[in-house]
């Protein structure tokens, strides 16, 4: 069955739905001779059971390793010996896999993908396994384990989430679940989430949507649904902590630092979009308020600055990063951000802040809507979280629509000492690196 089309920005989108359940959306763009193609599984870290961490971001390198009629490393092959790009990226609340191909190419691109919704158990052995567990585990290492502060926001994600949340762990996994995880639960993960009604399939750019559709058919037609999917877990939350949550961390790390994380509303709300603006005023760019005052004025910090982490299915979050200009500046900074946060939810932008977030965001959301390959992820984005893909196309008219007492209420709400997990890093040298204390 097909959906209607919308119009906005002059682009249009129209969505149809295979007897097997995959929604397909398609966005017509004649500018460019390229297409880009965008899968998303309804799959994350929040679907992951305790013990299993790691599998959705495991499953993100195997389904790079060969699929019933892709041998190894024969879809990178493919895809750029075709003139393509491709790649692929695992959240808390799903996973994508995004090829951008020559036109007269797309035809490769969607056969690619459908082997592998459709075969990847048949290549699936032990040795694949192993190797990518390996490659996950070093990932681990260095982007986390091994690097200054690496593990900051792991930390504050578990602060910000409780024991038992769905979205208490990262999508990297734990050193212990990524070593218990079997073959055969790779298996079942892979029948119980890779399945053609449990994903949206984009395809933008120079198409012809009676042939596409056609193709599309041809390679994904065929592959059967499956209806075991469990039902995440309950991932509503209170709007706020109720109490400053604080350790204070002894590594060794370039310069002391405070980070904090704030419960904020859910994305898809207007909540959201005043929080985002509200944060960019605060701390995006060199003009935003905590640079202001943090770094070119008190100069008690090297870098400040604070961003949403945008989730659908519970509280996005306010992540505040500051890194102090010397070892007695912490203190200095955690007063100078009270006042800072205080002021803002009592008096809210000025006309020119709230202008001029609101055209960095608008900046932002028109770059990301110039490419074929990054309009394909939106609208999958907006029909897997939302239920809607057209829903990409009016997000910057709501943004937009955002008031000044809107963007100070969610201030006042929400960037309060209550509402807060705070991490202090405090410089030791390495013997007594990775020593942590809980205050």
């Amino acid at each position: 069955m097909a959906g209607p089309a919308t119009a906005s920005l002059g682009f249009t989108a129209t969505t149809h739905t295979l007897g097997n359940g995959l929604r397909v959306v398609l966005s017509e763009d004649h500018v460019d001779p390229v297409a880009a193609v965008c899968l998303w599984y309804d799959v994350g870290s929040r679907h992951e059971r305790p013990g299993r961490t790691g599998l959705a971001h495991l499953f993100e390198h195997l389904m790079f390793q060969g699929s019933a009629n892709v041998h190894g490393n024969e879809h990178f092959e493919f895809v750029q010996s075709a003139g393509g790009s491709l790649n692929g990226t695992t959240s808390f609340e799903r996973t994508n896999y995004f090829e951008t191909m020559p036109a007269h190419q797309l035809e490769l691109a969607l056969w690619l993908e459908a082997d592998r919704m459709g075969g990847l158990l048949q290549a699936l052995t032990e040795e694949s396994l192993e190797n990518q567990r390996d490659v996950v585990k070093n990932e681990r290492r260095q982007r986390y384990d091994n690097v200054p502060y690496g593990t900051a926001w792991e930390r504050l994600v578990a602060m910000a989430y409780p024991e038992g949340h769905p979205y208490h762990h990262m999508p990297i996994g734990s050193m212990a679940d990524l070593d218990a995880t079997s073959l055969a639960d790779c298996q079942e993960f892979f029948r119980t989430y890779y399945a053609p009604n449990n994903a949206v399939l984009a395809i933008v750019g120079d198409v012809d949507p009676e042939q596409t559709l056609a193709w599309v058919e041809k390679y994904f037609g065929t592959i059967p649904a499956h209806d075991g999917k469990p039902v995440p877990a309950d991932g509503v939350l209170p709007p706020v902590l109720g109490a400053e949550l604080r350790e204070v961390v002894r590594e060794n790390v370039p310069s002391p630092a405070l980070m904090a994380a704030y419960r904020m509303p859910a994305d898809g709300t207007r909540g959201a979009d005043a929080a985002e603006i509200a944060l960019t005023i605060l701390g995006e760019g060199e003009s935003s308020r905590l640079n202001t005052r943090l770094v070119r004025h008190d100069e008690l910090a090297l870098y400040a600055g604070v961003g949403l982490m945008r989730q659908a299915g519970t509280a996005s979050v306010g992540m505040l990063d500051v890194k102090a200009s010397g070892s007695g500046a912490v203190a200095a900074i955690d007063s100078a951000l009270a006042e800072e946060f205080a002021r803002f939810a009592a008096e809210g932008p000025t006309p020119a802040e709230l202008e001029r977030a609101q055209a960095q965001l608008e900046r932002a959301y028109l770059d990301t809507m110039a490419t074929v390959g990054s309009r394909a992820d939106e609208l999958c984005r907006y029909a897997t979280l939302f239920g809607d893909a057209n829903l990409a196309f009016t997000a910057l008219e709501r943004l937009l629509e955002i008031t000044a007492e809107e963007v100070r209420a969610v201030a006042a709400e929400r960037l309060v000492p209550e509402n807060r997990a705070v991490l202090v890093y405090e410089p030791t040298d390495d013997a007594d690196e990775n020593e942590e204390q809980v205050a």
